[in-house]
């Protein structure tokens, strides 16, 4: 008997999967190849009272995954919104953040920008985030343990996902908007000064009838290997006006004359962490297809 759903976990290769009419069935995939992720729409074979089979993938409308030369890992599918949850402390990586906006780019998604914690001081990292809302991103400061009343107007009529390292505050987010969710949380290591993992799963939540929140495990890498040389420089939103406008077609924008990238990095448009993202990802993927 054939069942559409919705994926609304995922735990490594098992899946529960939400029916029409509210239950969740524990499934498995056909076959060794593990390719879904919380946010599918799928149809499936109810092989017990509480069990199933996974037989088809609906179509997504957006896919937001990481890869590096030998595999890649889906962290959620049919999403409008990505939600990228930074932190006062502990510090956070700006590598991170900027491999995650380019994930956004390429899979057209919104990006949002949360800075949390904001009762605890942090000039610079208030200074970054402007310079990212500078770029054109929606940016949010919250304090999560006081109040997400800010953040819930952005919420509505999206599917949103929360990434970053770990630390920044996630399950507090999700624990805010849902108590009943009620997500692990742990107390941050000041001697690493990075938080320790609490979310090994990846979990769909439904906040009304037109939005839902997917919480996911904490980062430490975000390999971008998929994405096309065309494809990342475009995902550099203020590299956009000057694809095009370089002497040679085929320049990488890392040491060619009358390059525009490189001429409006060093008339001050560019931020260098942005250069130097963009060169380090376009190295990796390269020396990864060639090396």
């Amino acid at each position: 008997m054939f069942q559409e759903g919705l994926i609304v976990a995922a735990y490594g290769k098992r899946y529960n999967v939400e029916l029409p009419d509210g239950r969740i069935l524990s499934c498995v995939t056909r076959g060794k190849k593990v390719d879904n992720a919380a946010g599918d729409r799928v149809t499936v074979t109810l092989t017990a009272d509480k069990e199933g089979v996974i037989e088809k993938t609906a179509e997504r409308n957006t896919l937001l995954y990481r890869s590096n030369a030998f595999k890649s890992k889906i962290l959620a599918a049919n999403v409008t919104q990505i939600l990228i949850v930074l932190a006062t402390q502990p510090s956070f990586y700006e590598d991170l953040l900027n491999r995650c906006l380019v994930a956004a780019e390429a899979a057209g998604i919104r990006a949002v920008i949360i800075l949390n914690k904001c009762d605890l001081p942090n000039p610079q990292a208030m200074q970054k985030l402007a310079q990212y809302a500078a770029l054109g991103y929606h940016t949010l400061q919250l304090n999560a343990k006081e109040s997400v009343d800010s953040l819930k107007p952005l919420l509505s009529g999206h599917t949103s996902v929360l990434v970053g390292q770990s630390g920044m505050g996630k399950s507090t987010i999700i624990n805010s908007l849902l108590p009943e969710a009620r997500s692990k949380t742990q107390e941050i290591s000041a001697t690493l000064d990075s938080g320790k993992h609490t979310t090994t799963a990846t979990h769909l939540y439904h906040l009304d009838s037109d939005s839902a929140i997917i919480d996911s495990p904490g980062l430490q890498e975000f390999g971008l290997y998929h994405i096309e040389e065309a494809d990342l420089e475009y995902a550099f939103v203020e590299f956009r006006p000057l694809i095009g406008h370089c002497k040679f077609n085929n320049c990488t924008h890392t040491h060619e004359p009358e390059c525009a990238i490189l001429e409006a990095f060093k008339n001050g448009q560019i931020a260098p962490e942005r250069l130097q993202i963009f060169q380090q990802i376009r190295t990796e993927n390269t020396v990864q297809i060639y090396g």
